[in-house]
């Protein structure tokens, strides 16, 4: 039996008694917004209907809601103590705590993010980057009244800890725990998912036109960071912002990472205390009201009166604050910054005033964070926790442990665009994506001057190729399958549709572990093979893989593209032979059987070859294929397995739509269904 007992400003007494072991833990408090008793029973997913569900106010809302309460037993309180952080079980909990005491909980968070970074890959650096920006916001706004919108899934890890998530924070992106973004389905403090980045003002801006209309008076808060700000939809958003005028927040997260090495490189925007003090000037309701005002009196002197007005106006603030603010101010938003993002007291002060402005339009706030900005507890806890490292490893490494040097697919990509470039020096790369794999570094150290990363542009990506090919050049576009979805139009209309020979390296294809449906490819082969002009294949292996990609390179005349997984390569000896092309619209017959033919299409061909392993040991002889190719398909394959077998199996890594439904459609049209084969089809994504 344990008692601790925590004094708290503004009236708020803290008792904790109990045994650890019974999972309670009672409050008693003189304000009206702690419960005067709380009961922790183990954690898990509770859905709706269920009792422990049925008791939120809000549970009607979501067919899915985690409520996470912490289990004693597993916590890890041991390692490092965390007062603070034990009385907050969500954001309300925060408005009564000073300044001070929301220091220690910043230092208390990251010291429970180390923890978590000691166990798990994936990378922190984003979060721990945000902490202070996250308390501040969740003390000045009310949520989920008040709207919160994250752009990337990283960044939220301390919010996640601070609405009622933290025991489930160890489970995270694992099966029954939490995904590793925002989502509607896991807690009403998520206001909109969280994907890929770049969406969250253009929702943010949606709500509070919704908001607008239906006369209420909630706040719109969304996060971006740096990453985000490379891709359109985020300008389109603000533009629209702009013209509409609505109440919003947007908070700029400026760590300072840019796929320029140059501009990382140059010094930081430097915070002294004169920029802090105009900054609080410059957010408060009084210097808006002024300047509202004085627009309004040059407005009336006369037009040339007010442009000269809005020109100074405009040099000043260029003057105060750092460079390209004024593009801000261009797409109309009111710009108050830089801000340091580390600063609780300054960040508070901004945010306080800016929440108490009404009808002033949408408003950017510029915040100076530092990715490596951690306590030196925490530090000492990450070195001694992660000795040969040192930095957090990227979550491509989730799929395959780093302990062991493991050859994957993007390995073996790699070396076939190595050997091909060198036959023909006309080949240049472009990648677009959230981050680059490591594997591709490679390439873009040996190519300097023909590898081009442009980051999440990936509609920019995918014409920017095409101009290539019209160049004369030999672009090969590599883009994560999910994130190739943002850039359809693009490829319907900027390449297929006028043939440019631009080769899409499809990477991430099919599930792709604890990323969850986020970074799932599963829509590809639908999308791209419906296209007139596109030719569409996948390997079964990495000796089909170094093929296409000789086979790319040698198509010209139409646009090409090949998909592979995120993993581990079938091989396990890392002999590479020299691409050969592949004769278009050409399978194979692996395995030679009776009666029942699998028809495997990419990675899923070695399940093919793994079930006909097992079926023979059972006596039961079964024909393997290799479609190798989703358009065009090989149709004298394909009617040479419907006459010589009862059964025709498909199989796939994708939606319906894709592979399989070309096979049946060659099928019905052709007669097959007419004589004695039935014609069945396995997906692993049963859901779509």
């Amino acid at each position: 039996m344990g008692s601790a007992v925590a004094q708290c400003p503004h009236g708020i007494t803290s008792h904790s008694t109990g045994n650890l072991g019974q999972n309670k833990l009672g409050y008693s408090s003189r304000c009206s917004k702690f419960p005067c008793q709380l009961d922790f029973a183990r954690f898990g997913l509770l859905h709706q209907g269920s009792s422990a569900a049925s008791s939120s106010d809000h549970s009607t809302e979501f067919g899915r809601r985690i409520n996470a309460v912490p289990d004693m037993d597993d916590m890890f309180w041991d390692k490092v103590p965390t007062p603070l952080l034990d009385m907050v079980e969500n954001p309300i909990h925060l408005k009564n705590l000073s300044v001070q005491e929301l220091k220690g909980l910043a230092s208390e968070i990251r010291s429970e993010l180390s923890c978590i970074m000691s166990e798990k890959p994936n990378s922190l650096k984003a979060s721990l980057a945000v902490v202070e920006l996250t308390i501040a916001i969740h003390h000045v706004f009310h949520a989920p009244v008040d709207k919160i919108l994250w752009d990337v899934g990283e960044q939220t890890y301390a919010h996640k800890i601070l609405t009622g998530r933290r025991a489930l924070m160890r489970m995270m992106r694992q099966k029954n725990g939490l995904s590793g973004f925002t989502s509607r389905f896991e807690s009403e403090y998520d206001s909109f998912g969280t994907g890929h980045g770049c969406n969250s003002v253009s929702a943010g801006l949606g709500m509070a036109i919704a908001r607008d209309i239906k006369g209420k008076r909630d706040r719109v808060v969304t996060v971006i960071s740096n990453a985000t700000t490379l891709a359109g939809q985020v300008y389109e958003a603000m533009s629209n912002a702009g013209y509409l005028d609505s109440n919003m927040i947007v908070i700029l997260n400026d760590s300072r990472r840019s796929l320029h090495p140059k501009i990382e490189q140059e010094p930081k925007t430097s915070i002294t205390a004169l920029s802090s003090t105009l900054i609080k000037i410059q957010s408060s309701k009084s210097f808006r009201k002024f300047r509202e005002a004085a627009k309004g009196i040059t407005k009336r002197i006369g037009r040339g009166m007010h442009e000269l007005a809005a020109k100074f106006d405009e040099y000043a603030r260029g003057m105060i604050g750092p460079q390209g603010s004024t593009l801000f101010e261009e797409l109309g938003l009111y710009y108050i910054g830089p801000v340091d993002g580390h600063n609780l007291e300054d960040l508070i002060c901004v945010l306080q005033q800016v929440s108490s402005l009404d009808s002033m339009g949408p408003v950017l706030i510029h915040v100076i964070t530092e990715d490596n900005h951690q306590d030196a507890e925490c530090n000492e806890k990450i070195e001694s926790d992660n000795p040969q490292e040192g930095m957090i490893t990227s979550s491509y490494d989730d799929s395959v442990s780093s302990s062991v040097q493991t050859r994957t697919y993007s390995d073996c990509l790699v070396d076939s665009l190595l050997m091909e470039a060198e036959k023909h020096k006309d080949i240049v790369l472009v990648h677009a994506g959230m981050e680059m794999e490591p594997s591709f570094q490679v390439l873009q150290e040996t190519f300097a001057d023909r590898f081009f990363d442009v980051g999440m542009a990936e509609q920019h990506a995918v014409t920017f190729s095409a101009g290539l090919s019209r160049g004369g050049l030999r672009p090969f576009c590599i883009i994560p399958s999910t994130f190739l979805q943002r850039a359809y139009d693009q490829v319907v209309h900027d390449v297929d549709r006028q043939k440019i020979p631009v080769r899409f390296v499809i990477t991430s294809a099919g599930l792709v572990g604890n990323s969850g449906p986020v970074y799932c490819g599963a829509f590809d082969v639908t999308f791209m093979s419906c296209l007139p002009n596109m030719i569409v294949m996948a390997p079964s292996d990495e000796d089909e893989l170094v093929d296409m990609v000789a086979t790319a390179a040698q198509i010209d005349d139409r646009p090409v593209c090949f998909r592979y997984p995120r993993g581990a390569i079938v091989r396990t000896d890392h002999f590479m032979h020299p691409g050969i092309p592949l004769e278009i619209g050409k399978g194979r017959v692996l395995v030679e059987g009776k009666e029942v033919a699998l028809l495997g299409y990419g990675a899923m061909v070695q399940n093919c070859l793994k079930a006909q392993a097992l079926l023979s040991r059972l006596g039961i002889e079964v024909t393997v294929a290799d479609a190798r190719f989703c358009k065009p398909l090989d149709t004298e394959l394909l009617t040479l397995l419907c006459e010589n077998h009862k059964f025709l199996i498909t199989v796939e890594e994708g939606s319906i739509g894709g592979f399989a439904s070309h096979v049946a459609q060659f099928i019905a049209l052709n007669g097959h269904l007419d004589g004695t084969v039935k014609v069945m089809n396995i997906r692993n994504f049963h859901f779509w």
